[in-house]
């Protein structure tokens, strides 16, 4: 069943919560995690039963690790890492509703707001 093959440990992740020696183990930790997401989206999809395709939710997870591309401080860096872990976690074991995986292919600057009939009249188009 792909639930059985999708749970985890909780005592797993503890394991790896330690801190990175170096910002060289960070990235490693970094690329471990980013392989896992990737490897665990077609059992997300069938999971959750998403209208994606894998190609898209790879493309989303890409996105969503490279907003954090920019961050240095190893410390940081682990952080992230934990809670990436965390939300696998919580994502292979149906913690989570198929409405809440589907707010990650929500645009980032939220919903635009809708211009009044008025504002149109007196401002014109935008």
């Amino acid at each position: 069943s792909v639930l059985g093959t999708a749970i985890m440990t909780t005592s797993s992740l503890v394991k790896n919560l330690v801190r990175s020696s170096s910002p060289e183990a960070a990235k490693r930790r970094v690329i471990g995690l980013y392989r896992a997401w990737y490897r665990s989206i077609p059992q997300i999809i069938q999971i959750y039963r998403l209208d994606k395709t894998v190609d898209e939710c790879r493309a989303k997870l890409k996105e969503r690790f490279q907003q954090s591309a920019n961050v240095k401080d190893p410390r940081a860096i682990d952080l992230l890492a934990v809670k990436g872990m965390m939300e696998l976690d919580e994502t292979l074991n149906v913690f989570k509703q198929t409405t809440h995986v589907m707010r990650y292919f929500e645009d980032a600057t939220g919903p635009q707001p809708k211009t009044a009939f008025l504002e149109k009249f007196l401002y014109g188009p935008k």
